[in-house]
């Protein structure tokens, strides 16, 4: 089943889109201004809709592009409040991932994230992605068991699950080690102003929170 949707129209799955689109349009680095004017291009083996409860279930080799924005899953489910506000949770199911992409703004570069899931809450502006969590902006990349990031604050929360806090002092002498963030942040070149603190860059590069217990398996 192919659907194609344009933004002019006032139709609640064109929301969905939207809010999907946001997982990648929250990013730090400015995705593709010129996408939220492009149709919403949307496909699935299934649809499923429950007007009454605002519930729209997406399933089977969901794609939905828009402009130079993509996003790959098995599942989609859109669900509104009373007060319009959607979200959208993407999953990929029997090991697979939910997956993003999206040409950064004046840029020759790409967002691309993955996990087994993706929640974006259109409400508070917070995307998370769960399992196997992945992204990468331009050539700066970080992952983890939970990603978490907030457009209000511009930052990311890498950890082991939704809640974990930082511990204070690291690891207890003859412990095993918890594990660690993985990011690879790259240097900006010639020019660029004194270092940053450790966990975060200047520029457009991705604003870094740590939680020392994540395990970096992916």
């Amino acid at each position: 089943m192919t659907a194609t949707f344009h933004s002019s129209r006032p139709v609640l799955l064109l929301s969905l889109a939207l809010a999907l689109h946001m997982l990648m349009a929250t990013a730090p680095a400015r995705a593709e201004k010129a996408d939220k004017e492009k149709p919403v291009n949307l496909e699935a083996d299934r649809v499923s809709a429950d007007d009454a409860r605002k519930v729209y279930t997406f399933e089977g080799n969901v794609r939905l592009v828009q402009g130079t924005m993509s996003l790959l899953a098995d599942r989609v489910v859109v669900t509104q409040d009373e007060s319009g506000f959607q979200k959208g949770v993407a999953y990929g199911l029997n090991g697979k991932l939910a997956k993003f992409r999206q040409k950064r703004e004046g840029k020759d570069e790409w967002i691309d994230g993955e996990a087994e899931r993706i929640d974006h809450d259109a409400k508070t502006d917070t995307t998370e992605l769960f399992i196997r969590a992945w992204v990468k902006s331009g050539q700066d990349e970080v992952r983890g068991p939970y990603i978490r990031y907030d457009a209000l604050t511009e930052q990311y929360l890498v950890a082991s699950a939704p809640g974990a806090k930082p511990t204070a002092s690291g690891t207890a002498p003859g412990a095993a080690p918890a594990g660690r963030v993985r990011a690879i942040l790259q240097p900006k070149g010639k020019g660029a102003d004194t270092a940053a603190p450790t966990g975060t860059t200047k520029g457009d590069g991705l604003p870094l929170k740590s939680a020392p217990t994540v395990n970096t398996d992916r």
